[in-house]
């Protein structure tokens, strides 16, 4: 299978901007098996929340475990013949029981081993600073042409960055 060229046919701040054009591509009955969005520019962004402590770590390491703990112990619970009901129920209080202390105890050796280098929590994401239209070169001069008509509709695109 040889792969498509493909042509950007529209250029947008917003995901939902493109999102909204693909949209306004499928209603006109645009073959969508030949877009795409693409994010150009990525960024990591990692928005920090807060300090971590060992009570934090704890906290995020029992919450983490607590889960997982509680669906093992479920599962091994169904297995009882005799009783299942009981037995998984009982089973998955055991299992966040325990899944919650392992985890804190993993939580805080997790924060304990770079020795205090990382004394906050944060998440990250990935960031993209403009978001591209594109479509197969074969396709392309219709897909601006029906994007054009988003003008018409009041949902003007946005212009495109140099």
């Amino acid at each position: 299978m040889t792969e498509q060229h493909r042509r950007p046919v529209a250029s947008y701040k917003t995901y939902r901007e493109a999102e909204r054009a693909v949209d306004h591509l499928s209603d006109q009955g645009f073959p969508l098996e030949r877009a795409a969005i693409i994010g150009q520019d990525v960024r990591l962004v990692e928005q920090v929340i807060g300090r971590m402590n060992y009570g934090r770590a704890a906290l995020h390491g029992a919450a983490s475990g607590a889960l997982p703990g509680v669906l093992i112990g479920w599962l091994f619970g169904l297995v009882n013949w005799l009783d299942p009901v009981v037995s998984a129920l009982l089973l998955a209080l055991y299992g966040l029981i325990f899944g919650a202390i392992v985890g804190a105890l993993f939580g805080m050796l997790l924060h304990a081993l770079p020795g205090g280098g990382r004394d906050f929590a944060s998440l990250r994401s990935m960031q993209p600073s403009r978001y591209e239209v594109v479509v197969d070169e074969v396709v392309a001069d219709e897909a601006v042409r029906l994007i054009g008509g988003l003008l018409t509709t009041g949902i003007p695109p946005v212009p495109e960055r140099t």
